[in-house]
């Protein structure tokens, strides 16, 4: 059977012959096939306007109603003013791109385009290209893309800072179609070996690239095979390919091929197919969307397209002005017809965004980084997890699940372990699998839990936050005494134990303790902090020290972590939090906290601690310089543990809140997960962990009261605690309070049809007694 991995590794005539054999249903089935494997429904589009810089060209294709003359064109360049007007239109009508098209070369050709060059101060198109995209990325939140015809080194060094992405256009291997009689003749850069060379020399400089076939001008079937394979083998070596449109030629008036005949759609069918195969699943393929008819775009779809490419509000489509660009709601509708769900993207390709610490410029890195999600697609809302505020409509109340995902979701009903690859790919679902997700999250949250939301009256005592670890998260940790993000504290145990008394005396069933890892801590340090709430407040439940505090703790001591567990445990420690988890994956965390505890001395604490007798929760800190992958084996190994010890209480999700995070300000993290990813966090962590773990917490203090309702109908059965004196989370910016008292537990539960009721934190009911107020205590 042909594959993309056969057919990506043969040579053109052993191409033909298979393609030959396979006709064209075949090609097409097995084509969809590869491209919803690899990128599921989502078809992408880039919202952009295009920048037509310059009509002129030293090219004179035969096709072309883009290029003009001196006499019909007026000015030669587009001012800054104009170049700007038309990207501040782009940006007040939702667009992220500002694609530059212009002629190749044109002061080769013109004496109008030096003697403009000249009056400007620039040496060449691609210089005044360079400010021009520049004055863009500079005032605009725009992201420009540029196609300038042929490009070596030197000009991808100059523009690559100024650029989220380039590309040029194949059109066709054939040297043939550069011939007299041809459409290329006389346009010495529609050359083939002139545009391989480009396309490789930007592979060479780390520009992520997007180029293409252009069909129907005269080439066979083998020469666009030919095309193809060149495209195949660049991106083998230099990764750099983001996408490959397969244009269909479309004839213009006043041209000289205006009376050449137009591929069929079926030619246009079987090359989108071909290309598929050739360039295996996870290659983006593009067609325009608007050089068919909406009632073919299906057959596109089909085909393997999975990206329609850029279209505007605002702008033409300059070089196919002849063909208006589609209504963005209704090109959304042909995509929903098709079964699937149309979503934006950037001028930078998903996989390349992200990675943008190898595909863009250092200073244009952070940029880009901070506009997208896991997907390396841009998060389309402004909430933020720590800000509150209403949350944005992801259509969690509609929609029917593809059949992939409805596999995976019947084989996590069964109880079964899933994949990593299940798991991811149940983190990229969007419009009805993303409803069906959450469904089954609340069906399983029924199943177990029941119909009630349950809470705990706790205190945070955060003894310390001086610390000795540099985590890139963390805007609560000082690095000294100093002031520095707010002043820098020591709490002594009489006001530790003073703490823990008030709490009692105000209802509290438990305290939980933190803090930095302070130079002069060890691990009598904590002892002594159980010691001092033991003896304040006898009965209070101790939930205190992650795993990092236990590990410091065993190794300034020279003890077994066992042997120190059972002291703590002696001491009156009751329970662990499973924070600094963070995310349990060495790549992520050698770039978020490099000198903290590993995944796997996390992930021993946590079992020595379940053997001692001593339970805990698990966390996973998310939406930072994390992939849905590394997210995927978090909840994994977590599941293993548990099914291993039982020792986890709850799972709890703690988006990633930015907004003084050291690693954001330095331009190194993302802006934490969007709306939908936090959602999804808390459904997917329901069906991962069923049923070896029975409750699923949503953070009030990340999630806003109304994210937080919204997540009890997609999994989450238990609000957390009261707090009292949360300090973390607003360190980092958050804004959602420090105290949600009882009686906002249980009106949050009631606008989100649950009852509610107190727990203890080995989710024991509580028999609630009159209770004072619980407001934030200092």
């Amino acid at each position: 059977m042909a594959t993309g991995h056969d057919l990506d590794r043969r040579g053109v005539d052993a191409i033909m012959t298979r393609l030959d054999a396979m006709g064209l249903p075949r090609m097409i089935e097995e084509s969809e096939a590869m491209t919803l494997a690899a990128h599921g429904p989502i078809v992408t589009y880039s919202r952009k306007v295009f920048i037509p810089l310059t009509r002129l060209c030293r090219d004179v294709c035969h096709y072309c109603t883009f290029a003009t003359t001196p006499r019909q064109a007026g000015p030669a360049y587009l001012s800054r003013d104009e170049v700007l007007a038309i990207a501040r239109a782009g940006e007040a009508a939702g667009c992220r791109e500002a694609l530059f098209t212009l002629g190749d070369r044109p002061e080769d050709r013109y004496a109008a385009a030096r003697e403009a060059l000249a009056a400007s101060g620039h040496a060449s198109t691609l210089a005044y290209l360079r400010d021009m995209a520049r004055a863009v990325l500079d005032e605009t939140g725009l992201l420009p893309h540029l196609n300038p015809g042929l490009m070596d080194a030197d000009d991808y060094a100059a523009l690559r800072p100024v650029s989220a992405s380039m590309g040029i256009m194949l059109e066709s291997a054939s040297d043939r179609l550069c011939e007299p009689g041809g459409p290329h003749f006389g346009s010495p850069d529609k050359r083939p070996a002139a545009r391989i060379a480009t396309i490789e020399a930007a592979g060479r400089a780390g520009v992520p690239f997007t180029t293409g076939l252009l069909i129907g001008i005269g080439e066979t079937r083998a020469e666009r095979i030919e095309a193809l394979v060149a495209i195949r083998d660049l991106h083998a070596r230099y990764g750099h390919i983001q996408e490959v449109i397969v244009q269909n030629f479309r004839a213009k008036p006043d041209t000289r091929m205006a009376d050449h005949a137009e591929p069929s759609l079926d030619e246009h069918l079987w090359t989108i197919a071909a290309a598929r195969l050739v360039l295996g699943p996870d290659m983006t393929i593009q067609a325009p969307p608007n050089l068919h008819d909406r009632a073919e775009l299906t057959a596109l779809l089909r085909a393997g397209v999975n990206d329609w490419g850029g279209v505007s509000p605002v702008t033409p489509d300059h070089v196919n002005p002849e063909a208006p660009w589609p209504h963005l709601e209704v090109l959304a509708e042909a995509t929903a017809e098709a079964g699937r769900t149309l979503l934006q993207r950037l001028a930078i390709g998903p996989a390349h965004a992200r990675a943008v610490d190898r595909w863009v410029d250092p200073a244009l890195a952070p940029r880009i980084r901070r506009l997208v999600d896991g997907r390396g697609l841009p998060k389309t809302d402004d909430w933020a997890a720590g800000e509150g505020g209403a949350v944005p409509a992801i259509g969690l109340d509609a929609g029917k699940a593809t059949a992939g995902i409805a596999a995976i979701l019947a084989k996590a009903g069964s109880g079964a372990t899933l994949d990593e690859s299940d798991v991811v790919t149940l983190f990229r679902a969007e419009g009805g699998d993303l409803a069906a997700i959450a469904r089954t999250a609340d069906e399983l949250r029924r199943q177990v839990n029941g119909d009630r939301v349950s809470y705990v009256i706790n205190r945070n005592i955060n003894y310390t936050n001086i610390c000795l670890y540099k985590c890139g998260f963390c805007a609560f940790s000082k690095g000294s005494t100093k002031a520095e993000r707010g002043p820098a504290y020591r709490l002594d145990l009489d006001e530790v134990g003073r703490r823990a008394a008030e709490a009692a005396e105000r209802g509290a069933t438990e305290v939980c303790l933190q803090g930095g890892i302070h130079p002069s801590f060890d691990g009598n340090t904590y002892l002594d902090i159980v010691a001092a709430v033991r003896g304040a407040a006898l009965s209070i439940h101790i939930h205190a020290f992650s795993p990092l505090e236990i590990s410091h703790g065993a190794q300034t001591l020279g003890l077994p972590l066992e042997d120190y567990l059972a002291r703590l445990k002696a001491a009156g420690l009751s329970t662990l939090p499973g924070t600094a988890a963070e995310i349990l994956d060495p790549e992520v965390r050698a770039i978020l906290c490099p000198d903290k505890l590993s995944a796997d001395e996390w992930i021993e604490v946590m079992r020595v601690a379940h053997g001692v007798g001593l339970r805990s929760t698990a966390t996973i800190m998310f939406g930072h310089v994390d992939g849905y992958e590394h997210w995927a084996r978090h909840l994994l190994r977590v599941r293993a543990l548990q099914t291993e010890t039982g020792g986890f209480t709850e799972f709890v999700p703690l988006p990633f809140v930015h907004m003084e995070a050291p690693l954001w300000r330095k331009g190194q993290a993302r802006s934490g997960p969007s709306y939908r990813e936090a959602v999804l966090m808390h459904a997917v962590a329901r069906i991962v962990l069923h049923p070896v773990i029975a409750n699923i917490q949503t953070s009030w203090v990340k999630m806003g009261p109304d994210g937080a309702r919204a997540i009890l109908n997609a999994g989450a059965n238990d609000l957390g605690g009261v707090l009292m004196d949360e300090s973390i989370t607003r360190s980092a910016g958050g804004r959602n309070g420090q105290c949600f008292d009882r009686a906002q537990m249980i009106a949050l539960a009631a606008s989100a049809g649950r009852a509610a009721y107190q727990r203890t934190t080995l989710y024991q009911p509580v028999d609630p007694r009159p209770a004072p107020l619980l407001e934030p205590l200092a």
